[in-house]
C-alpha cells in the first residue's frame, strides 16, 4: 500500500479517514509525549479552598470500579452504568486508539450487558452502510462467511477491525439470535466510505420489480459509480480520477435517490423506507469523494460524521430498538477537540438530534500496545506500538492516580469544586487514530466532551485475522 505524507491541514483529516480512505494520506496528529500545555478553561467554578484539593482524590471520590475488560462473568459493578445510560436510546462507546484490544473486549461486555439486562437490540459500527447490511444478514439468518465478509469488508486501513475482538462480539449476536429469534439483536455500518456492488443490485433489483419504467435510467446513472473491483481498489481508482469526474458521479448516485424519493412507497412502505436508505448509502459514498478532500478537510470531515449521525438515527428509528454505537473517541464526543478541522462531531449531530436520549463514553489509558500504521514508512503496514506513562501535566498523569484498578465515572454528577474544575478544564489526552508516530496530544474538556470517561490503566494491541 503506497503512502504520502501530508500537510499539517490534513493532519486531523488523515486520523479519521486513515481507516477508510489510507491512500489519501498517512500523517498524523497524536505524539507519545504532551506537545504543549493545556489551555486554559473557557470558564469553571467552585471557591478556592477547594482549587487546592489533589484532582485525582477528588475524582476518586465520583468513579466506579470496573470489573473486568473481557465479558462473563458477574456484571455487578455495571449497575452504576446502568443508571448513566437511563433514558438512553443510543449510547455512543469510543476508544483512544483504534487497535487494542481492552477497548473492544469493554466494549463488547458493555454491549452484552446492555442487550442482556437493558433490552438494547441494536449495534452500529463506525464501518461502511454497504458492510453493515452484509452483517446483519449474517448475524441474522447465517447468510454468507462471516471470515469473508470480514475479509472483503474490513480492508485497507479498515483492517484494524479485522480482529478476533470484532469477531467474537459478531459471533456472540449470531448466537444471541439463535436462541431468541423473535428478539434480534440487528448490526448496521454508519459510514459513506464504501459503497459495495451488492448495496447498488439490491436497489436495482428494487427498481426493476416495483418501477421499471426507471430501471434504464437508474443503470445509466450507477453504471459508473458501481464497483468492480475489490475495496482497497476501489479507493485507488477513485482517488486517482479528476474531482470532476467524482463530482459528476455524484450528481449521478443523487439523481437515483430523488427519482425514488418522487415515487410513492407502494404495497410496502418499510421496504421502500429502507430502499431509500441504501440509495442514500450510496450517494452519501459519492457525496464524501465529491470533495477535494485533502484541501478541504473541515467540509469533508463535518460531512462524514454528520452522515455517520444520520445513519445511526436513521437505523435506530427504523428498527425502534435501543442501539450501541462503536466508533473512536473523536466521532462519539460531544465536543470536537480540533475545531478547526473537525468543526462538528457524530456525537453533537446526535445530541442536536436525540438531546439526552444520546449518552456517550469516552476512554483514557495509562500505557500499552496498540496497532497502527507509519504514515513516514513507503508501503507501511500494520505494526505493534508500545507507549509508556504519560508526562506530567498530561490528562492521563491525574486519571492513572484515581484508583488502582480500572475505573469509570459519570461526568454529569460530579461534584461542584476540584472534581468538576478539573474536568472541565482543557487537559493533553492522548487520542489516537490508526498512525504512528504522531505529533500532539489534543487538548479536551473532558465534562464537555464525554458523559462517562472509562479509564484503564493498562491496554494491548489487538489480534488481527
Amino acid at each position: 500500500m503506497a503512502t504520502r505524507r501530508c500537510g499539517p491541514r490534513s493532519r486531523r483529516l488523515s486520523r479519521i479517514l486513515l481507516p477508510v480512505l489510507p491512500l489519501l494520506c498517512l500523517a498524523a496528529t497524536v505524539s507519545g509525549t504532551p506537545a504543549q500545555a493545556a489551555p486554559a478553561p473557557s470558564a469553571v467554578s467552585g471557591n478556592s479552598s477547594s482549587s487546592q484539593e489533589d484532582p485525582a482524590r477528588a475524582l476518586a471520590r465520583t468513579a466506579h470500579p470496573l470489573g473486568s475488560t473481557v465479558p462473563g462473568g458477574s456484571d455487578a459493578d455495571l449497575r452504576a452504568f446502568d443508571k448513566m445510560i437511563r433514558g438512553a436510546d443510543v449510547v455512543g462507546v469510543g476508544e483512544a486508539t483504534h487497535g487494542s484490544s481492552e477497548f473492544y473486549t469493554v466494549k463488547n461486555r458493555l454491549f452484552r450487558h446492555l442487550v442482556e439486562r437493558q433490552g438494547f437490540r441494536g449495534f452500529v459500527l463506525e464501518i461502511q452502510w454497504s458492510a453493515g447490511v452484509r452483517l446483519d444478514e449474517w448475524v441474522r439468518h447465517g447468510r454468507g462467511d462471516l471470515d469473508t465478509i470480514m475479509d472483503e469488508e474490513f480492508q485497507a486501513g479498515g483492517g484494524l477491525w479485522n480482529t478476533t475482538e470484532t469477531r467474537d462480539l459478531f459471533r456472540w449476536i449470531r448466537a444471541w439470535n439463535l436462541r431468541h429469534p423473535q428478539s434480534p439483536v440487528r448490526v448496521a455500518g454508519d459510514g459513506p466510505e464504501f459503497a459495495g456492488p451488492a448495496l447498488f443490485d439490491t436497489v436495482t433489483s428494487y427498481v426493476a420489480r416495483t418501477r421499471p419504467d426507471l430501471l434504464p435510467e437508474v443503470r445509466r446513472l450507477y453504471r459508473e459509480s458501481r464497483p468492480t473491483a475489490p475495496m482497497e481498489a476501489t479507493f485507488n481508482a477513485r482517488l486517482a480520477l479528476p474531482l470532476a469526474d467524482r463530482v459528476r458521479m455524484r450528481e449521478d448516485t443523487r439523481r437515483v435517490l430523488s427519482l425514488l424519493e418522487q415515487r410513492p412507497a407502494g404495497i410496502s412502505a418499510e421496504e421502500h423506507d429502507l430502499m431509500l436508505q441504501h440509495a442514500r448509502a450510496i450517494a452519501q459514498n459519492a457525496t464524501l469523494f465529491g470533495f477535494d478532500i485533502a484541501n478541504d478537510t473541515a467540509a469533508a470531515l463535518t460531512y462524514r460524521d454528520r452522515v455517520m449521525a444520520d445513519n445511526t438515527a436513521w437505523w435506530q428509528r427504523y428498527t425502534g430498538t435501543k442501539v450501541f454505537l462503536s466508533a473512536h473517541n473523536s466521532h462519539v464526543a460531544d465536543e470536537s477537540a480540533a475545531p478547526e478541522s473537525q468543526p462538528k462531531t457524530q456525537g453533537r449531530f446526535l445530541r442536536e438530534r436525540l438531546g439526552t436520549r444520546y449518552v456517550n463514553a469516552g476512554f483514557t489509558f495509562g500505557r500499552g500496545s496498540f496497532n497502527a500504521i507509519d504514515p513516514t514508512a513507503s508501503g507501511s503496514t500494520w505494526r505493534r506500538v508500545d507507549v509508556g506513562p504519560t508526562g506530567e501535566g498530561s490528562g492521563e498523569n491525574t486519571l492513572e492516580k484515581v484508583s488502582g484498578h480500572d475505573w469509570y465515572l459519570d461526568t454529569r454528577t460530579a461534584a461542584p469544586g476540584t472534581a468538576r474544575n478539573w474536568l472541565a478544564t482543557s487537559h493533553p489526552v492522548r487520542n489516537i487514530g490508526a498512525s504512528w508516530p504522531v505529533d500532539a496530544y489534543e487538548n479536551t474538556r473532558l465534562r464537555f466532551t464525554y458523559d462517562i470517561v472509562i479509564h484503564l490503566h493498562n491496554i494491548s494491541a489487538s489480534h488481527r485475522r
